[in-house]
């Protein structure tokens, strides 16, 4: 039996980058392949990530990461995930950054191999900048799965894009005069945009608790417990 699933295994042909694969086919070779730390499949075509930087991509994550964690601490019966594999449709397979969602009555459910279905309320992106392919075939994979809002942190180009899906199509959203950007879908998820693109992450959480103690947040809060 173990010669046999050896066998097989070295008969599985790696992914490679380009690979056009079905949804079926991406996950028997991802399951091959288990010191691979992420693949994606985006519009049927594989996307194999290379090494990630410090800088241009752990720092920025982790800053996401800690943002995302105290709203979701502070917001109960929102769920936050970090590089989970979300089963989108036949053809996209993606692995975001992180990911928000509602946990009971939202969009996306677990199902009973611990896989995520169905599109998450709010998804991050860490990109390096516009060239990546995060604003550009993930963008309208999102948009049309119905990802309500969708965040891109293009470190090298120092900006931050935020976008809420508005009758199908994405739009962008401004910080205000004060340099927050508020989420519309998440009552009390405040950004202090330049903050977070300096990573002054105290500033940043700062400004998040001036959201989380705001009447709406609170009123979020008793509708996601009743």
């Amino acid at each position: 039996m173990i010669a046999d699933t050896t066998s097989e295994l070295l008969t599985i042909p790696p992914l490679e980058n380009g690979d056009k694969l079905t949804r079926a086919e991406f996950e028997r070779r991802y399951d091959a392949m288990p010191n691979l730390k992420k693949a994606e499949l985006i519009e049927g075509v594989v996307y194999v990530a290379s090494p990630l930087r410090i800088k241009s991509h752990g720092e920025p994550h982790a800053c996401i990461m800690t943002w995302l964690g105290v709203y979701t601490a502070a917001t109960p019966g929102v769920g936050l995930a970090d590089n989970t594999t979300v089963l989108l449709d036949a053809d996209n397979e993606p692995q975001p950054d992180a990911l928000l969602r509602i946990e009971q009555g939202g969009q996306s459910r677990i199902n009973e191999d611990d896989y995520l279905e169905g599109a998450p309320e709010l998804i991050v992106e860490i990109a390096a900048s516009t060239a990546s392919y995060d604003l550009h075939e993930k963008l309208k994979v999102y948009r049309r799965n119905q990802v309500q809002e969708y965040l891109v942190w293009r470190v090298y180009d120092r900006e931050f894009d935020w976008f809420r899906l508005n009758e199908g199509e994405y739009i962008q959203l401004e910080q205000n005069p004060y340099d927050i950007v508020c989420s519309q879908f998440f009552p009390g998820l405040w950004l202090a945009k330049s903050a977070l693109l300096s990573k002054d992450l105290a500033k940043v959480l700062v400004v998040l608790q001036q959201g989380l103690s705001t009447p709406e947040h609170q009123t979020f809060v008793d509708k996601l417990s009743s």
